[in-house]
């Protein structure tokens, strides 16, 4: 069985398209292969900035011989008909079987297909691959047609076997498939001869090319480590900047280089981005101080002074982005410790829109203190320090650091406002309060913090809401999806029970009623004056509760996801919104208090795990078909007057008494939001429930049997509702 090795050659393939490219190389070729015929044992792919290369071992030398077998028309049809399947079959009428079948003599063609050579469906095969290739980007040159990401210079394509190897037979675009590739640009340029892939890696690597990316990682990150390690400093892990510069070398060098005694002052974090944005560097940090120090780079070859002209040069180059980020920090530090401070930044976001239907930076700034004092005494915190920590939380958008480095937004802005003497709160809010951006990101935990946090979630929910400006599909261009995940984790990662629909009708009325559509565009009549569009009288309070029904929807669904990848279903959280804290099934008080409806949540799903609880719910549905069929037959609500004096079995009086034991629990349980034992007590319901079943029949002869047994069983509705909505529980 041959292996087969393929190498596509080019000039530098974007470090960022590289594992991709590999993988797709991978999955196009031996998809097609497959789908021709060709099996295989294993297949592994490989990238370098100049090329991809993919490896499949113990692949059959040949497709399969097939017979397929094509069903035709009767044997008593018209000439015609079967002339016609006779071409299409490409056979005669003697090489036709006739067999008897339930609809009489029927011809049947078998037809013949031989198996082919791997040689010569591979060229097929990798042709249309690479004519085909899903580059993100691609292009053409000369006066060819073939697109590849930059221009190809070769194709290395050979089958090997124990009788030795052959090169396979294809020309694409004038570049004729061979046995050669070439190694390092630089260090080794001529050209190799290889015969299979074990040969090849070995040529490569004296050729001073690493084939492997995860070993140049390796590499990279070993040698840079120990360099630090022995000047008793430690290189600041960045997995992506380490992925990124594996693939823009081949054969790694790794070099560390000094920065300038005038930039230790800067902060270590504008040291990091601005040397990892610009020249893709690795910081080096002193354990110590936790100030950066030095830094690594990484060369893609070796020179003669080990690398010190290439340290000299990238120095150079690094100290006059420095000085620029030098400059933009002591001005933004002037500004921040004038007379005026950070407020100056925060007048010039009345320049900045936030968006044309929402208004600027600074009416979102506004409206973000507002709600931030409304919340501060239900997280903890003090409400002037909130208001204050939400007026300045985004004021660093107008400095000169965070204009040349968006990514890094809030953390400057706890730097300057540390510098302007404002308080570690409210520094720590403006870090804090873009948190989390994703669903392995930390929550803010300080009171000051949460109450920003949410304030800017809340507001950015309520105003894209009112303008009718709601993800759709797979598009969600402001990002309310992590919005909302925001809102929920904050609210349950810190155990905060707070009611949002008052907070969302807030953050509607607290815009100043400066709203361009209400809703799906069924407002009453507005009227246009110079600031824009207003509601008219009583429109805002419809707004108003447009959006926090609707909001709220989009919560529990985000809800949902968060509490699935918990390992809570779906059906659970619906059968807790749909019955919260003890109102009737199917109303929506309390579904604002997300944290609550988490642990309430979670309450009954650990109770259906159980069998108790699992079979609990057959029982339960059982009985509300019953009534539902029996209230819809009769025309009336069988939901009062049980007795047990017209009980006539054990079995009825038993589940009477359960039932009253189960209330006294469940009760007080709910009221005092301790959901383990009410989920407990109504899982104890189970046995009493199936015993009634097996002995009793709910529509007696006696109808005033009937009747009281069909209360009973509302009796059981009502109070597993009080818990949850079990109808909601799947199966």
């Amino acid at each position: 069985m041959p292996d087969l090795l393929i190498e596509l050659f080019s000039e530098e393939i974007p470090a960022r398209m590289q594992a991709r490219a590999a993988d797709d190389l991978k999955k196009l070729v031996t998809n097609g292969l497959v789908d021709a015929g060709l099996t295989y044992a294993s297949a592994a792919a490989f990238s370098t900035p100049r090329r991809l290369t993919l490896t499949i071992e113990g692949m059959l030398d040949a497709s399969p011989s097939l017979v397929e077998e094509r069903k035709g028309p009767k044997a008593d049809a018209p000439e015609k008909a079967i002339e016609g399947f006779l071409r299409g079959a490409g056979l005669t009428r003697d090489q036709l079987e006739e067999r008897d079948t339930p609809k009489g003599k029927i011809l049947f063609a078998m037809i013949k297909k031989p198996g082919r050579p791997a040689a010569e469906i591979v060229p097929e095969v990798l042709e249309t691959t690479i004519r085909n290739f899903p580059w993100p980007k691609s292009m053409r040159w000369g006066s060819g047609s073939l697109r590849w990401v930059r221009p190809l210079h070769s194709i290395l394509c050979i089958l090997s076997a124990e009788d030795g190897a052959q090169t396979v037979p294809l020309t694409i675009d004038g570049i004729t498939a061979g046995d050669t590739t070439r190694g390092h640009r630089f260090l080794a340029p001529d050209t190799i001869t290889v015969s299979n892939f074990d040969d090849y890696g070995t040529k490569l690597k004296r050729a001073f090319v690493v084939l492997d990316p995860a070993e140049r990682r390796d590499t990279i990150w070993n040698d840079a480590t120990n360099m630090a390690f022995a000047n008793g400093l430690e290189v600041v892990e960045d997995a992506g900047l380490l992925a990124e510069v594996a693939g823009l070398v081949e054969y790694p060098v790794v070099l560390m280089g000094q920065i300038g005694d005038d930039f230790l002052g800067l902060p270590p974090e504008v040291l990091q981005t601005s040397m990892k944005e610009h020249q893709k560097f690795f910081s080096v940090r002193n354990p110590k101080t936790g100030r950066i120090e030095r830094f690594v780079t990484v060369a893609n070859r070796t020179t003669a002074d080990d690398g010190a002209t290439i340290l000299a040069g990238n120095e150079k180059v690094l100290s006059a982005r420095l000085s620029d980020a030098k400059f933009f920090w002591e001005n933004d530090l002037r500004i921040a410790q004038s007379d005026a401070g950070m407020q100056t930044w925060v007048d010039r976001l009345s320049n900045v829109t936030f968006h044309n239907k929402l208004g600027t930076q600074a009416e979102l700034i506004s409206r973000m203190e507002a709600l931030a004092g409304e919340l501060a005494p239900m997280v903890g915190a003090d409400a002037e320090e909130a208001r204050a920590a939400a007026r300045f939380a985004k004021a660093d958008l107008s400095s000169e650091m965070v204009y040349e480095f968006p990514e890094l937004q809030g953390l400057m802005g706890s730097y300057y406002a540390k510098a302007a003497g404002k308080s570690e709160a409210i520094a720590a809010a403006a870090q804090d309060h873009y948190a989390p951006l994703g669903p392995s990101d930390d929550v803010p935990t300080a009171p000051v913090s949460i109450a920003v946090a949410l304030a800017e979630k809340i507001d950015k929910l309520t105003g894209f809401w009112a303008i009718d400006e709601k993800p759709t599909g797979s598009k969600d261009p402001f990002a309310l999806r992590r919005a909302a995940l925001g809102v929920i984790r904050i609210l349950v990662e810190n155990d905060i029970r707070l009611q949002l629909n008052p907070l969302m009708k807030f953050g509607v009325k607290g815009s100043g009623h400066r709203w361009y559509n209400f809703g799906d565009n069924t407002s009453a009549s507005s009227t246009e004056v110079e600031e824009g569009m207003f509601l008219s009288a009583g429109g805002v309070d419809d707004l108003a509760g447009h959006v926090h029904q609707n909001l709220l929807s989009f919560l529990h669904d985000r809800l949902k996801v968060y509490l699935k990848d918990q390992g809570v279903r779906h059906d659970i959280i619906d059968a807790c919104i749909s019955s919260s804290d003890g109102a009737p099934a199917g109303a929506t008080d309390g579904n604002d208090d997300l944290t609550l409806l988490v642990k309430r949540a979670k309450a009954l799903s650990e109770t259906l795990k159980t069998d108790d609880g699992e079979n609990l719910i057959q029982g339960f549905k059982r009985a509300n078909n019953i009534l539902s069929q029996a209230e819809d037959a009769d025309g009336v609500e069988y939901s009062f007057g049980a007795d047990i004096k017209f009980a006539e079995t054990e079995e009825e009086r038993a589940l009477f008494a359960a039932l009253d034991t189960a209330e006294a629990k469940i009760k007080p349980a709910m009221e005092a939001q301790d959901f383990g034992t009410a989920m407990s007590a109504m899982a104890s319901l189970r046995g009493p429930i199936d015993a009634f079943f097996d002995a009793v029949q709910v529509n007696a002869d006696n109808a005033t049997v009937r009747r009281n047994r069909l209360n009973l069983l509302s009796r059981i509705r009502t109070i597993c509702s009080s818990v949850a909505d079990l109808t909601k529980i799947d199966g």
